[in-house]
């Protein structure tokens, strides 16, 4: 037996994480979102959660060396036959290339790689309309998961609001960076042959559904 391996890819709006959290419920995947990993390692106070933190405590990026030290901190916690899920990661040429490190020196190789399609105007919608509790920080979205009471959190009461970065201007040029930084990256797992792309305007468990029957005995329990 040997690491399994799926990446899923998409812009911002494209619905990674919840589409992400109904791979895991209904497969063997376990979901690795290195955003999550790098504050769990920060928290934890792991070697190199405290070098993330140094870089974080200066406003600086984390550097990918450290970002690929926290994945491999987390395959080395777990078994030789685990299956993998990354959400949104590799983002760059160079944390691809890195990853295939790692997992070379674990006998293993991305197996899938899913590309999470959406028409532009449905990705800036989606992102315009997400709202957040001030108080207890839930979201919630205009269309898609409205609350019972406009402006109002259903948990706590707070005020609803729209964080900076889901503006109609910070989205375009989100969108705009993700284009360009993941377009030879697409090309580069299309070239290896592990490139799915899926539709991912549809209903979530439609969605899902296909990537499990693309992922096929990867997802098996």
């Amino acid at each position: 037996m040997s690491i399994k391996t799926i990446i899923l890819l998409g812009a911002p709006g494209a619905g990674k994480g919840t589409i992400a959290e109904g791979i895991r419920s209904a497969s063997r995947f376990l979901h690795v979102s290195t955003g999550d990993m790098l504050r769990e390692a920060v928290k934890c106070g792991t070697p190199v959660g405290r070098q993330a933190e140094a870089f974080m405590k200066r406003g600086e990026l984390v550097p990918d060396a450290v970002i690929l030290g926290i994945v491999e901190e987390r395959l080395d916690k777990g078994g030789a036959d685990d299956a993998y899920m990354f959400d949104g990661f590799p983002r760059t040429m160079d944390q691809a290339r890195l990853l295939d490190e790692i997992l070379g020196g674990r006998k293993a190789v991305v197996n899938k790689v899913f590309l999470l399609d959406a028409p532009r105007a449905l990705l800036i919608a989606r992102l315009t309309g997400r709202r957040v509790c001030r108080k207890c920080g839930q979201s919630y979205h205009v269309i898609n998961i409205p609350p019972k009471v406009a402006g109002a959190c259903d948990l706590c009461g707070g005020e609803l609001y729209q964080r900076a970065d889901d503006s109609e201007a910070t989205i375009l040029n989100r969108l705009d960076v993700y284009t360009k930084q993941t377009e030879t990256l697409i090309a580069f797992y299309e070239k290896k042959g592990v490139l799915v792309r899926v539709d991912s305007a549809r209903p979530r468990q439609e969605t899902v559904a296909e990537i499990l029957r693309g992922a096929g005995a990867l997802a098996a329990s």
